[in-house]
């Protein structure tokens, strides 16, 4: 498949130059996302009498039996198609032929990228969300069975008044209720029906690559 932006050349582009514009290494976590934005969209334009619900249902099979390879390990991405996108579009294409390039009627690539990373953050927020809960938990049950237990408390790194060890699990405990909060505020954002842009808010953006 040809890239996008490949009528600008009369000769392939440099591997060097696919090594280093690639993202695929990297983006091809959001596949999920991607599948099933894509079969939401398919099913839009179906409804919307843009495309013949034929049409709709070929793009559909084609994208689930995409989403099954991925699944088992058998999807061969591929560096020169860059990013996850192309390399799904492209798979597209090659099973169910020019149809396949319906699927892009009415969508523009920013809105498939926003739409991706506002999936794949509100799935990242609720399992981060449901590991703090974790730790809180497992702090609490500590602080439970140490009572009694006395520890020497610090400040500026020299030992200080004696201090409860369950009151300073406690304390990270607090801390992480704040972080909980934040977190469950950001999955709001991103879980409201109004699509905004990508980016608010920010906070959430911070650990999508990391």
């Amino acid at each position: 498949m040809k890239k996008p932006w490949s009528g600008r050349f009369s000769e392939d582009t440099s591997k060097i130059i696919e090594q280093f514009t690639e993202s695929i290494s990297f983006d091809k976590r959001l596949w999920k996302y991607d599948i099933e934005g894509s079969i939401a969209h398919a099913k839009m334009l179906s409804k919307q009498g843009i495309i013949s619900i034929e049409d709709s249902q070929k793009i559909i099979e084609g994208l689930t039996e995409i989403f099954k390879e991925i699944e088992s390990g058998t999807f061969q991405f591929k560096i020169e198609l860059e990013d996850i996108h192309m390399n799904i579009e492209s798979a597209l294409i090659e099973k169910i032929g020019d149809i396949g390039g319906k699927l892009h009627t009415a969508r523009s690539r920013n809105d498939q990228v926003a739409l991706d990373l506002r999936l794949y953050l509100r799935n990242e927020t609720k399992e981060i969300i449901k590991q703090i809960i974790t730790l809180q938990e497992v702090l609490i049950e500590i602080s439970e069975k140490n009572l009694d237990t006395v520890m020497p408390g610090y400040t500026h790194l020299q030992r200080a008044q004696p201090v409860l060890l369950s009151h300073h699990l406690m304390a990270y405990a607090h801390m992480l209720d704040r972080d909980r909060e934040r977190f469950s505020e950001c999955f709001k954002r991103y879980s409201h029906k109004r699509i905004t842009a990508v980016g608010n808010p920010l906070f959430c953006n911070l650990f999508i690559f990391l």
